[in-house]
This record gives C-alpha cells, structure tokens and sequence, in this order.
C-alpha cells in the first residue's frame, strides 16, 4: 500500500544520534539541542527557540507563559487539532471557536474583533497545510485589544507570510517535528519560538521544570532554586540529533516537497477546471511549504466514497479534523462565536493526498493516474 505519510529520512540521522550516544549528553539541553536551536533562530529571527517534546508542550508553554487564568478567553478556529485548544483549557480558559476562511482553511481575520470580550486574553491562529492566516490584521487587532497573540504554526516550518517566516510574528510561536511533519526529530518534538524579548527569561525558567537551572548553566546564578510554575519540557538531546540532520537538509526536503506538490496540482487543474474538485488556495503574498496536498470533493458522502476506492487500489488517503465545537470536550470547554458557515462544510469535503519527503516518483504517479481514473 502507498502510505498516507512516512517519516523524512535523509541519510546523515543515525551518524548525529550516534554522535550524540558517544558524547554522553543524551538528556535536553545538549550540543544537538544547541545546534538546532541556533538553526532555528537564525532561520526565524527570534528572540529565543526552545526545543520541546512536542507543539503540545509548546503550546503548554505558550499557555502558562502567558498567565492564562481560569475564565480567561482564548480565540482559536475550531478546524484545528485538539491540543490547540486543549492546552488553554488545561490553565481553565474557555475557548471561543471563530469561523474558517473557505479558501485556506485558515481562522477568518474579519470575524475575530466580533468574538473578543472583557475576559479575551489571546488569540491563536493556526495556520493550516503551511499557508499563512492574515498576520497583519490579527497583529492589528492584538494591538488594539492588548491581546496575546500565539502562532500555531505546527504545520508551518519554512513556510512564510509576506517575507516573514510563519511562528515569528506573534508573541510565541509552536513548532511541531513530529513525525508527520516535514522536519521530524524522530518521531515527536516540538519549539517554541519566543519572540518577544520580555517572555524570555520566564520560558527557560517554566521549561526546566520551573527552576533556574539553564541560567545556572551558563553561569549566570549560583545556584538553581524553584522559581515558579514548570514543567519538564526539554527535548532529549539523541532527539536533537535526529533533528540536526533534517534541519541540515531543509532546503532539500522543502524543494523536494513543492516539486511533489506541484506534480499533484497540474495533474488535477483539469478536474478543477471542469467543477470536479477544489484545489488548494495560496494567497500571492505567503510562501507555503508543501506540508500537504488537499482535495476538495463535493460533500462527504463523495469524500467517503473516495477514500473507499483509493483504499481498494491499496493508496491511503485520509480526511483531517473533525471541528473541535461539535467534539464533547469541544462543546463541554468553548463555544461558537457568530455562525458555522464554512468550518464543518469544508472539514467534510477535504481529503489529503500521500504527501511526503521520500515519495517515488512512480508511486505519486500512481495515486494521480488512479485518481484520474475515479473522475473518469
């Protein structure tokens, strides 16, 4: 069977992580950690990148870093995965869902100054397959209502938003490496991306378990002591590793990814033409990264019947979220703001397409041909 995704192998992975054996360091904060986290400042620009286990984390993070309290508001789309959400939840907020853009798929700019009440603390726009939502507009409103503003950007690594890189424009943003992304620190991972200056010293202090420890590291403190609220939220440094390769390759995985991308769109521009399908939309001024590659069918009943006969020509394609606001604990922890005109529309319409670093060029001819045979 062709595999929906398969985790990013470039070659040099087992090399780093045997390195990393050999040098004794294996737990976070080690030479790779170091190595990847000055990657991913120079590649962003931020203040500071903090490795983690995962975008959860991150977003764990995010949350505790900015003091979110119980009755707290946080405004997020409900097309999303759970952790999005579930990690405000965790510090007692509600989450107030806002409607989707039918073209990205992306939070809807135009509807998030309806949903912001007393009690909003934070906005956090996801943004979906790689494609930016619209910064500058969720960055104004930040400003006019003294709002946080976190960037999920789980999806996101090397894609950019009008020159700027997706996961730096807002106060913090949350990279995922998970194995489904297009960089993978063997199999799970995470950052944070602290971008502004003030936050620094808190998100090293809350991701060491609430202690000073980094600080006292580098030599900056005496002694390391408790000093607030934490958790342990360092990636383990034989993860680093495995990372530090892919980052090396960045540049190649990404070429190598738009070219799959790309392939997929010219074979189905005829389909769009003709009404079959809905491709995927990429405004003029964001630079996506090829994280993946949708099809829109007409409803679900479509969509179910797709995914069937891809199954049968043994190629699996898979749908994404179901929207957090019809969930239980979607519907138990947040509430719709305005109305659901796009999010559950096009959550049932989508489907994702085989789309990952390794893909034979025989094998992505073969899903288009057996997807060109369905619409025939």
């Amino acid at each position: 069977m062709i595999p929906f995704n398969a985790p990013p192998v470039v070659g040099t992975e087992l090399d780093y992580m045997q390195a990393a054996m050999s040098s004794g360091k294996l737990c976070g904060d080690g030479g790779f950690t170091r190595r990847c986290q000055q990657w991913l400042e120079h590649y962003s620009g931020s203040k500071k990148v903090l490795l983690t286990p995962s975008c959860t984390a991150s977003l764990e993070m995010a949350a505790i870093l900015l003091d979110i309290q119980p009755g707290d508001e946080v405004i997020m789309p409900s097309y999303t995965f759970v952790s999005t959400a579930n990690a405000f939840v965790l510090r007692g907020a509600t989450i107030v869902y806002v409607d989707v853009r039918p073209d990205t798929l992306n939070i809807d700019e135009s509807k998030i100054e309806a949903a912001i009440t007393d009690k909003t603390r934070a906005i956090v726009p996801v943004h979906y397959a790689g494609v930016a939502c619209e910064m500058d507009a969720i960055m104004t409103l930040a400003e006019k209502y003294d709002l946080w503003v976190v960037e999920d950007a789980a999806q996101g690594v090397m894609a950019r938003y009008k020159g700027r890189p997706l996961g730096a424009m807002g106060h913090i943003g949350c990279f995922s490496f998970h194995e489904t992304k297009n960089y993978t620190s063997c199999g799970e991972g995470g950052a944070t991306l602290i971008n502004d200056p003030a936050l620094v010293e808190r998100a090293e202090i809350i991701r060491e378990k609430g202690t000073n420890r980094s600080q006292f590291f580098r030599g900056q403190a005496d002694k390391y002591t408790w000093r607030d609220i934490g958790s342990s939220y360092l990636m383990a440094d034989i993860q680093a590793a495995y990372l530090w390769g892919q980052l090396e390759a960045a540049g190649r995985i990404n070429e190598r990814r738009l070219l799959l991308w790309h392939n997929y769109y010219d074979a189905f521009r005829p389909l769009a033409e003709a009404g079959r399908v809905t491709l995927p939309t990429l405004p003029a001024h964001c630079q996506h990264n090829a994280h993946l590659f949708y099809l829109k069918l007409r409803d679900i009943d479509d969509r179910a019947a797709f995914i069937h006969d891809m199954k049968d020509a043994d190629i699996l394609t898979v749908f994404h979220y179901i929207p957090l606001h019809t969930s239980p604990a979607g519907l138990r922890f947040g509430r719709f703001s305005g109305e659901d005109r796009y999010t559950t529309r096009e959550s049932e319409r989508l489907v994702r397409l085989p789309l990952f670093y390794n893909l034979s060029d025989v094998n992505q001819r073969t899903v288009i041909n057996t997807i060109l045979s369905f619409f025939s």
